[in-house]
């Protein structure tokens, strides 16, 4: 698990790289406040929004979320507290104020990004 990528995933970068060709400007791993070891993928501070590219396999993706073979009552466990803590943090975020975004890794990054676009106009 170690040499899994925390930050700056592939998906989290096409995000990016579409976000700011349209001329939005974020922060990257922004901290959550309230929540000393979280972070967002992507988040506009100004605007109180906060983005989070969710990996299938890490957070239980619904369609391509696979059960591991091997020692699967302890990864049961890791995949369910990992969705435990999505929806503490996503419920911490809301309760200060910000608009909480999350996508699955494997969904079309030009949708995200006039999702996100359309949420920041607005705030």
């Amino acid at each position: 698990m170690v040499s899994q990528r925390r930050k700056d995933t592939a998906p989290e970068v096409a995000l990016r790289r579409v976000l700011f060709a349209d001329g939005l400007r974020y922060r990257v791993n922004h901290k959550i406040p309230g929540a000393p070891r979280r972070t967002m993928d992507i988040a506009f501070p100004g605007r109180r929004v906060a983005v989070f590219i969710d990996g299938c396999f890490w957070h239980g993706c619904p369609e391509h979320g696979v059960a591991p073979k091997h020692n699967g009552e302890w990864w049961a466990e890791k995949l369910a507290e990992n969705r435990r803590r999505d929806a503490e943090t996503t419920a911490l975020l809301e309760s200060q104020g910000w608009v909480v975004l999350r996508f699955w890794e494997h969904e079309d990054v030009l949708s995200e990004a006039t999702v996100v676009e359309s949420v920041v106009a607005a705030r």
